[in-house]
């Protein structure tokens, strides 16, 4: 009679504890997702700055998750706005043997106010996680 209580116990805390182990596996995804979009921020800031000589960062901005607005994916967006004396087809040159430009995910433009705008988005190692829903 033992055996049976405890088997009826297991069988009982066994959604409880799966349960637990999806909401664990969710939250480690969404903590690799933010670290994986601070280090694509660093790498991104420490090439212009390697490539650029004269390079005067005004504003960094990075962000995780669905930045597109469609679907249930997790993107890692980083944007940094800088200064410099080079023109958009030197900057891509100097840059190209760290990224594939394209006109979606990858870019260079001049702002309104005469600065630069790299913009880097990629897709998060957790790409299907509670953060892009």
């Amino acid at each position: 009679m033992k055996w049976l209580k405890r088997t009826g116990l297991v069988l009982l805390s066994l959604p409880i504890i799966l349960i637990i182990i999806i909401i664990l596996y969710e939250i480690f995804g969404m903590c690799v997702n933010h670290i994986a979009t601070k280090r694509q921020t660093d790498r991104l800031k420490m090439n212009l700055e390697n490539e650029i000589s004269d390079i005067k960062i005004v504003k960094i901005y990075s962000e995780t998750g669905n930045t597109s607005g469609t679907g249930n994916h997790v993107d890692c967006l980083t944007s940094i706005i800088f200064s410099t004396e080079m023109q958009e087809f030197e900057i891509e040159n100097s840059m190209s043997e760290y990224y594939e430009f394209n006109e979606w995910s990858c870019y260079v433009e001049k702002t309104d106010d005469g600065n630069y705008l790299f913009y880097l988005n990629t897709s998060a190692p957790f790409k299907n996680n509670i953060a892009g829903h």
